[in-house]
């Protein structure tokens, strides 16, 4: 049963000084970290490609796309900072964009409940590769938990930009 975004999971202490620790030794990696995830996503569902207009038609290899490593980077870094910020604010916040304006771009481009789960997956798995040595089943909740919170608020957004 998906919890709505007024009843989120308290992110804890502990939780927040994982993501935050593990979040300063990626930072100035995520140019290429963001590109990973992003590959990761198509490698496992090739078919979310087809979400992307500036993939869609293109025949460039992926990695080379130049359109792709900005917006992989931006969705990282997003992703990334609204987990750090989750027990400051007590609620997921987002820079760049409104949750609305995002909730209303995955309602437009057709994202459903399964790209979210690849996409869990993908982040999980990059963050893995980009920390090994202090990558534990504890800090794997708390980027989970992280994300999720972020899903739930963007799903809450999602429906037609009026």
């Amino acid at each position: 049963m998906p919890m709505s975004s007024s009843e989120c999971k308290p992110f804890t202490e502990e939780q927040e000084a994982l993501v935050v620790k593990s979040w300063n030794v990626m930072k100035k990696n995520s140019a290429e970290l963001g590109l990973k995830f992003f590959l990761k996503i198509f490698e496992i569902a090739p078919s979310a490609k087809k979400l992307f207009s500036f993939l869609r038609d293109s025949t460039i290899p992926l990695e080379q796309n130049p359109k792709l490593k900005p917006h992989a980077m931006s969705v990282f870094l997003m992703t990334c900072e609204s987990a750090v910020q989750l027990r400051k604010a007590g609620k997921v916040t987002v820079r760049e964009s409104s949750l609305k304006k995002l909730g209303a771009v995955h309602f437009k481009y057709g994202v459903v409940d399964e790209h979210f789960e690849v996409t869990k997956f993908a982040l999980l798995d990059t963050i893995k590769e980009a920390v090994p040595d202090m990558w534990s089943p504890a800090m794997k909740n708390a980027w989970g938990e992280a994300y999720d919170q972020l899903v739930a608020a963007i799903k809450t957004e999602m429906k037609p930009s009026s």
